[in-house]
């Protein structure tokens, strides 16, 4: 029995969707209440078949890679929700001076970039999920070149974190060279940089509600909290595409 496959993970029956969807409407005059039905039956039909054509161990590999996109756009939304209810909370307590002004546009960067990750996560699930998407050298070599240069103006907490990422790529970077899959991999770092993420807007989260936004020492300590949480962000977009 041939299973159900979605269309966006086979690149050929989308093309062979759209043909049918092409001809009908500007040939064959279909109208479009038949003509779209029946072009998304032939994708998804096509889907299907090809499917059903793949070895065991490729369709095992693609079901972990798409549980694994899951994941990611999971932990994704959920940043997402927490930096919006952070940017309602700072807006709420920043709001006194220009001091206090400046962390609030800080947060709110953070912040932003944290909500718009949910759709950079799915445009990346579209690029990742094909039979042409493998990551090449080159590519994880640019990657590697961003990280690099960040670590060169980094410091602490920040640079070893950045040292461990540059790890991992130069490791992809080998994998992909011997004509290995690094798409889990590249995944993994991702989902790992998001879960980190979190803990670090959790605690500028908890500090926001308890620090004393008097004293400039714990101010002080909020915006090195912001700006943390906004080099995190960006070792994500690094690893996104921005």
């Amino acid at each position: 029995m041939i299973k159900l496959a979605n269309p966006l993970f086979y690149p050929l029956s989308i093309l062979v969707g759209g043909v049918v969807l092409v001809v009908g409407v500007r040939f064959a005059k279909i109208p479009n209440v038949v003509i779209l039905p029946t072009a998304a039956l032939v994708a998804t039909v096509g889907a299907a078949l090809l499917n059903s054509r793949e070895p065991n161990e490729e369709k095992l590999a693609k079901q972990q890679l798409q549980k694994e996109l899951q994941m990611l756009q999971n932990a994704a939304k959920n940043l997402a929700d927490k930096s919006g209810d952070l940017r309602q909370e700072a807006k709420h307590l920043l709001t006194d001076d220009s001091f206090k002004i400046e962390l609030l546009a800080i947060v709110e960067e953070a912040c932003d970039r944290a909500t718009e990750l949910p759709k950079k996560i799915d445009r990346l699930s579209q690029r990742v999920q094909g039979h042409n998407s493998l990551l090449s050298p080159t590519e994880l070599q640019q990657q590697l070149l961003e990280v690099q240069n960040k670590l060169s103006v980094s410091s602490g907490a920040a640079r070893q974190h950045l040292e461990q990422l540059a790890n991992s790529l130069k490791r992809n970077i080998e994998l992909a060279k011997a004509g290995e899959d690094t798409r889990q991999a590249q995944l993994v770092n991702l989902y790992t940089l998001i879960q980190e993420t979190a803990g670090i807007l959790q605690n500028l989260q908890n500090k926001l509600r308890t620090s004393d936004l008097t004293k400039f020492e714990e101010v002080n300590e909020l915006r090195s909290l912001s700006a943390e949480l906004n080099s995190y962000q960006e070792n994500m977009e690094i690893l996104v595409g921005r």
